[in-house]
């Protein structure tokens, strides 16, 4: 019987050479996996199997010698998941995050996935993620715009410039090469800069560029607008958005803290909501304080399940992108139609995309075969 185990090691030039920046691949291997779930072919973590993950929180005052403290956007997170069908693929994304790591010429966070077996556990391969994570991210609103925009939409709007506003851009333009101009408000000069030099060099068919002063110059007129920026100390502070301020055929998408109004996201003859999978808000906010989105999350789709279980909107009104997908559900029904559409972010499509990458890297002879071991010594 041979018990010897060995994986693939994957480090970000590695990555990138198996094609982790193939934008049109990854939104297409996202449609792949959200079919898969709308079919109930995966599972993430807790008793529901749709848990985000467990995230590691450190105190912000202690006596312990050596006791890492909390500081800004600091935190260590494990995000297990299996997907099913032709992936059939269990993987957990591991990553600790702290603001302060930028001072030092690191990235806010330091990623690595694991893919593995799903019946023995052995690992499959271990790879770096940071690039990973980001196309995905950006791939997930890229999913939207190819089935939720407007017939040739031209104007798209990036709310929080850095690189998971790039990869959204790089999705935009990759399902709707005919946007023409690119709105964008930041918090930086230099991060507004870097991100108008990335499309320069990227996309050297937008013909117009427009700086924004706030949230409301940045919403209107636009056909497509993509908020992705850090959560603010206070909840109040966070971005909100009127609906008043949307053009009609809007497909607004947030894939971070946004913040609307109750009474116009629940009017469905002006406004469609869609989720990325509603189950994960409805795990996340069961049994918390009202309102979840300030209590647990704020993110919109929190805002989704607090209209849910106020009686505002029926479960069955909002649309997961997987029943869409599956033509079980209907997305956008009308060019005048308002959507906004929840991204949360699972380790669903981190497996997902990480397994194609896998894919490719065999393929190609990329990466570094590692011994785990011959015969394993306590068996």
């Amino acid at each position: 019987m041979d018990t010897s185990i060995n994986f693939l090691y994957l480090s970000e030039e590695d990555m990138l050479k198996a094609g982790v920046r193939d934008m049109k691949g990854c939104i297409d291997t996202m449609q792949e996996v959200f079919s898969l779930m709308s079919k109930g072919d995966y599972r993430m973590g807790g008793p529901s199997g749709n848990d985000h993950g467990i995230k590691l929180e450190f105190p912000k005052e202690s006596d312990i010698p050596g006791m890492p403290l909390d500081g800004p956007d600091k935190r260590f997170f494990a995000m297990p998941a299996y997907v099913g069908g032709k992936f059939h693929m269990c993987g957990i994304k591991c990553y600790g995050s702290n603001q302060h790591n930028r001072a030092l010429g690191l990235p806010r966070s330091i990623l690595m996935l694991t893919l593995m077996d799903p019946e023995t556990g052995a690992p499959r391969a271990y790879m770096s993620a940071n690039v990973l994570s980001a196309m995905r991210t950006g791939a997930m609103p890229g999913l939207g715009a190819r089935l939720l925009s407007v017939k040739n939409p031209k104007v798209a709007s990036i709310v929080g410039p850095g690189v998971m506003g790039k990869t959204a851009i790089d999705a935009f333009l990759t399902e709707q090469p005919g946007i023409d101009t690119i709105k964008i408000k930041g918090r930086s000069q230099k991060g507004i800069d870097d991100f108008m030099d990335y499309c320069k060099e990227h996309f050297p068919n937008v013909k117009e560029y427009i700086v924004c002063k706030d949230y409301e110059e940045a919403c209107r007129d636009a056909d497509i607008i993509c908020f992705g920026t850090n959560n603010a100390p206070k909840f109040e502070d966070n971005p909100y958005v009127k609906g008043e301020w949307l053009k009609p055929g809007a497909l607004l998408i947030s894939t971070s803290a946004l913040l609307m109004d109750s009474d116009f996201l629940a009017d469905t003859s002006k406004c469609k909501l869609v989720a990325d999978n509603f189950k994960m808000y409805a795990g996340w906010g069961a049994g918390k304080k009202y309102p979840t989105q300030k209590s647990v999350s704020t993110l919109i789709g929190m805002l989704f399940y607090d209209l849910v279980t106020t009686g505002k909107l029926k479960e069955d009104e909002i649309a997961n992108i997987g029943d869409i997908i599956n033509g079980d559900t209907k997305g956008r029904t009308s060019e005048e139609q308002i959507i906004v559409y929840a991204v949360g972010g699972m380790p669903t499509e981190d497996v997902g995309w990480g397994c194609k990458c896998l894919e490719k890297a065999k393929e190609l002879g990329v990466g570094q075969k590692l011994n785990l071991w011959t015969a394993p010594e306590l068996a």
